[in-house]
């Protein structure tokens, strides 16, 4: 199935939300404005140092964000919010979550002081129906939000609220969920997949962290591969991604860094482009790959 089928199931998608209640939308979305549709982004976020430190990837985040408007709000997909169910943060004022260990002080010192957005979590609740999504008012903003999002907007000054990912369902699954998402970029807010296309910790080779783009033959391979197939708008490889090979299972052992990416890809509407930036390997068994569409 190419990029044409799988926007052909988003249009039924949006029609079986409107026979089931389109008029029925939250008067949150009801109140805002229309604009042109903001992009949506996926993020490697990479190591948690990436809050702290300069380099390349943090300067690819803040190039990025002058790309586009300033959004109303941020409804953020992070790896680390990896739940039985769909929960979605309805907090007025989120916590900072440092939700990973031996790292320096003053990275548990750093705060990302974001407001919550009660009225948009409800909102998102209400599209996603009929599936049940619980509102959190527990979780907060983990590293996979912050440590990015602080670089797009370093004031703290467009709330922020986290949805999370479902580990029980398949890819395909958060394609079709994140479809019926998409009207929310036409009212400011701009939706970010936060995680790794490459992601195998256990691997990771420390001692040849500080190469360039350095990456083992199999993530070479996966990395080629995936690339291509986001380029060409293939994705039924992408969804089916258990079914690729050696090299897809290495780069992908786990499914929640690499879910994210499939938020990204089911927002995409017709004919809006797809492009890649901070499009490196990192350790051997990373990618810091990103992407935008539209």
């Amino acid at each position: 199935m190419n990029r044409k089928d799988f926007l052909r199931l988003a249009g039924s998608t949006s029609l079986l939300f409107g026979l089931n209640g389109l008029n029925e939308l939250h008067s949150y979305s009801m109140s805002l404005e229309d604009t042109e549709p903001l992009p949506a982004l996926f993020l490697g976020h990479g190591n948690p140092m990436n809050a702290v430190e300069e380099n390349e990837f943090v300067k690819g985040f803040r190039d990025i964000a002058q790309t586009f408007p300033k959004p109303r709000a941020i409804l953020c997909i992070s790896a680390h919010w990896f739940t039985k169910g769909t929960k979605v943060t309805a907090m007025e004022n989120p916590r900072t979550i440092h939700d990973f260990g031996g790292f320096p002080k003053a990275l548990y010192e750093q705060q990302y002081p974001a407001k919550g957005n009660p009225a948009l979590a409800q909102e998102t609740q209400q599209l996603l129906q009929p599936i049940s999504v619980e509102l959190d008012h527990n979780w907060g903003l983990d590293h996979g939000a912050w440590t990015v999002i602080k670089h797009l907007y370093p004031n703290a000054d467009v709330p922020v609220i986290q949805m999370s990912i479902d580990y029980s369902q398949s890819a395909t699954y958060h394609f079709e969920l994140a479809q019926k998402l998409a009207i929310l970029r036409k009212k400011g807010i701009l939706i970010i997949g936060s995680g790794n296309i490459i992601h195998n910790l256990r691997l990771v080779d420390f001692r040849n962290a500080h190469k360039d783009n350095y990456g083992y033959d199999w993530a070479i391979e996966a990395r080629a591969t995936i690339n291509q197939y986001l380029q060409d708008g293939n994705y039924k490889p992408l969804l089916q991604y258990e079914k690729q090979g050696k090299a897809f299972q290495l780069a992908i052992p786990t499914p929640d860094h690499y879910l994210p990416l499939i938020y990204t890809l089911g927002l995409q509407q017709p004919k809006e482009e797809l492009i890649l930036f901070n499009d490196k390997l990192l350790a051997g068994s990373l990618s810091m790959t990103s992407v935008k569409v539209g």
